[in-house]
């Protein structure tokens, strides 16, 4: 890149690391699914997608809300992980698929959410939902106030556990959405989804050890989450995440016929999205794009910068056709503030834009003295004069 002392409009020339040969991009595959969706989980590009924004039953897909909530909960100091949650009966009789709690006996909040988490339980949900809301029709609440906050705008919930309710439901998109959030948002807990077995015992009972029910996990070593989900309604569903070299996918299937069918769609869709595509590192947080003539400042020049790094998910083999472009005021005049938007960057690929947002000003530059101002005043007349 080389920096720019005018303003206008400018073409940047990208890394040379991005060259490739191209590759051809067969169709996505069709898959026997209710509805579906893979993304790329560190730019939010949707790759492939089917009935994304139907809503369907969720299942057991509900606990990763559940989940989310209690990390937050933990991280802004709510509740701690060695708090002890109380079993109520209510979470004790809960059926369907169980951690085995007792009522009456005291859980760890971390132990809990491992059996949300790798056990599914429906127990250990409703019990951590009392514990955070007091109770789960009020915990239902939060789930949708949350919901709307991460923008689902598809979803509704009714319970902690993703019991059969009319109303309950989300769409695979929204479930994407979420998946990205519990990766990005609370990482220290993420690395639960990936654990294969948790083993729990109530007190004098004997522990049982029940394995984490996404199947991805024993077949495919760069899978690391997320959650399964069953009902009659639902069918069988699963949100998957899975990490190669610098990328990683998440895939989103609902409806489909068997837990095996699950797992092969679910696999068919991380293949695709590994073999054809790629993330692209484009330009570091801070990497200065331009440096560019100011008037009436105590410096004559800024350097404009890109605030956060970008990162673009791009058909493997097509970054030599990636177009970046700049654009900056004729004029900058002081005073500019360190972080101000000026100017702004725009990348494209044969013509469809994958990136555009505001240059960042680098460092701040005051006001000149009046003469000082009064003299770039002239000069910048007979600038323009003569540009």
């Amino acid at each position: 890149m080389i920096p720019h002392l005018l303003a206008g409009v400018f073409s940047l020339t990208l890394s040379a690391a991005c060259l490739a040969a191209p590759a051809l991009i067969p169709a996505p595959p069709q898959l026997s699914s209710t509805g579906y969706l893979l993304m790329d989980a560190g730019t939010g590009k949707v790759l492939v997608e089917h009935n994304a924004d139907e809503q369907l039953p969720p299942a057991s897909l509900t606990k990763m809300m559940t989940s989310y909530i209690v990390s937050g909960d933990i991280h802004n100091g709510k509740i701690r992980e060695d708090d002890l949650v109380n079993i109520s009966v209510k979470a004790w009789r809960m059926g369907g698929s169980k951690m085995f709690v007792r009522e009456g006996t005291q859980v760890p909040v971390i132990d809990l959410l491992r059996g949300v988490i790798i056990q599914s339980g429906n127990d250990a949900s409703v019990a951590l939902a009392e514990h955070v809301a007091g109770s789960e029709s009020a915990f239902a609440d939060v789930m949708n106030q949350q919901a709307a906050l991460l923008g689902m705008n598809n979803t509704h919930y009714v319970n902690a556990t993703g019991w059969p309710a009319e109303g309950h439901v989300t769409t695979a998109r929204d479930l994407s959405i979420l998946a990205r959030a519990l990766i990005n948002d609370h990482p220290e807990h993420y690395s639960i989804y990936a654990e294969k077995y948790f083993t729990y015992g109530a007190p004098g009972e004997n522990p049982k050890t029940q394995a984490n029910r996404n199947k991805l996990l024993f077949t495919d070593d760069s899978v690391d989450g997320i959650k399964t989900g069953h009902t009659d309604e639902a069918g069988y569903c699963l949100v998957s995440s899975a990490k190669r070299d610098n990328m990683r996918l998440i895939a989103v299937v609902m409806g489909t016929k068997s837990e095996k069918a699950r797992a092969q769609e679910s696999q068919k869709l991380l293949a695709y999205g590994f073999r054809y595509y790629q993330t692209r590192k484009v330009y570091p947080a801070g990497e200065v794009l331009s440096t560019n003539r100011v008037w009436g400042g105590v410096e004559d020049s800024v350097n404009l910068t890109v605030a956060d790094a970008v990162a673009l998910t791009i058909p493997r083999g097509a970054g030599e056709d990636l177009k970046a472009e700049i654009k900056i005021p004729d004029v900058i005049k002081a005073p500019l503030q360190a972080g101000q938007a000026l100017g702004s960057l725009t990348i494209s690929l044969d013509g469809e834009v994958l990136y555009d947002k505001p240059l960042t000003v680098q460092q701040d530059v005051p006001e000149a003295s009046f003469f000082a101002r009064l003299w770039d005043g002239i000069k910048l007349f007979f600038f323009q004069l003569f540009n």
